[in-house]
């Protein structure tokens, strides 16, 4: 497994402080660090997820350590890689948790890996936040699990919301990957809001997630003759299907959620084929919050002019969110961290106002994307 380590120390430890034992592993009192586990895919098919998240998170550490840590100490990221695959996330957290000690678990972003994690951290005790890991059983899982996101029952009612007063659908089709938790989630949510609103299904079809052939299934949904086209899927498949529903002269409008989010969705699809197509999510870097604006300048220096997308925004705002819990609760004991996670409340952070609720999620707006000749473009702000 491949590990970064990445240890932000304000100043070094002497050599005479480490051979007295003055330096123990974890985040009690006698610690000279607190340490804070991540676990990312930062390698693999969900990579640019990973990645954009991992470099909030960084940016949020360096922040927190050079105006002087968190009670009186340096925090300590140790980030493991999950590979995108499948079981990789559990057994990061337990070496995270049982060997090196943290006090704390920031991830994931794809809901069916931080489900991997939950039970663990929560048998430990050991507070997880979520950045963006949307559908609503991940913090069901117990009182020791955050995020800093929306979830899915909003995030598909306001695409229903979308396509019926937005886009002017009247029947649309949903196409599904039957292989993760947060695709499955996504168009059920939708489902029940567009049905509720008196829109018409008219296709349901599935794939699963890492197919590269979507013609058949899609050949199926243009006899269906919808007006629109769901697609709750991540960038990796979704460019893929955008592309060859363009091929097979499908024109109408295609939407979806936050797993669309990324820059490499223009470079699977295509610029062209991405017309008429949107997607909800947490965060646009065209925002005027000055919070957000901050935030993006902040990124872009540090990043040699890369623009953060949302996972990098809400990475940024999930670890901020915990070392300020660290703060307010004034000790890295687990169930005094646990409350004060809990009882955040109004931190204005790069993707707004975050206040976690009697279910340990966050309310929050979403804002919808669209492609124009090549660009991310916001389109409009829905709020819960």
């Amino acid at each position: 497994m491949k590990q970064i380590r990445n240890s932000l120390l304000a100043v070094a430890l002497t050599g005479a402080m480490l051979a007295a034992g003055c330096a123990k592993s974890g985040g009690g009192a006698d610690a000279s660090t607190i340490k804070v586990g991540e676990f990312s895919s930062l390698t693999g098919k969900e990579a640019t997820f990973g990645t954009s998240t991992h470099e909030g998170v960084m940016m949020a550490i360096e922040e927190i350590n050079a105006a002087g840590g968190v009670l009186g100490k340096q925090i300590e990221l140790i980030t493991e890689d999950n590979r995108s695959t499948v079981g990789e996330s559990a057994t990061i957290a337990k070496k995270l948790i049982n060997s090196e000690k943290v006090v704390a678990l920031l991830g994931e972003v794809a809901s069916s890996r931080s489900l991997e994690v939950a039970p663990i951290a929560q048998a430990a005790h050991i507070p997880q936040i979520s950045p963006s890991s949307t559908n609503p059983d991940v913090t069901k899982t117990g009182d020791y699990i955050f995020r800093v996101c929306f979830i899915d029952p909003f995030q598909g009612t306001l695409l229903a919301t979308f396509a019926r007063n937005t886009l002017g659908a009247k029947k649309v089709a949903i196409f599904s990957d039957v292989a993760t938790a947060y695709s499955v989630g996504l168009s059920k949510y939708f489902k029940e809001a567009w049905l509720a609103g008196g829109g018409e299904v008219v296709s349901e079809v599935k794939y699963t997630g890492g197919d590269k052939d979507f013609k058949a299934q899609l050949t199926a949904i243009k006899n269906a003759k919808a007006d629109a086209i769901m697609v709750p899927g991540y960038y990796t498949e979704v460019g893929l299907i955008v592309a060859q529903a363009r091929a097979l002269g499908i024109t109408v409008p295609m939407f979806g959620g936050d797993g669309w989010e990324a820059p490499e969705l223009i470079q699977i699809a295509g610029a062209a084929a991405l017309e008429n197509t949107y997607y909800s999510t947490h965060f646009s870097p065209q925002s005027t919050d000055p919070n957000a604006q901050k935030f993006v300048a902040a990124y872009k220096a540090k990043y040699g002019g890369k623009v953060p997308d949302a996972m990098a925004a809400l990475g940024y705002d999930a670890a901020m969110v915990l070392a300020d819990s660290i703060k307010r609760a004034g000790t890295t004991d687990e169930p005094a961290l646990r409350d004060a996670i809990a009882a955040t409340k109004d931190y204005q952070g790069a993707t707004g106002n975050t206040t976690l609720d009697a279910n340990r999620d966050a309310s929050k707006p979403a804002v919808i994307i669209t492609v124009k000749d090549g660009e991310f473009q916001y389109v409009e702000t829905i709020a819960p």
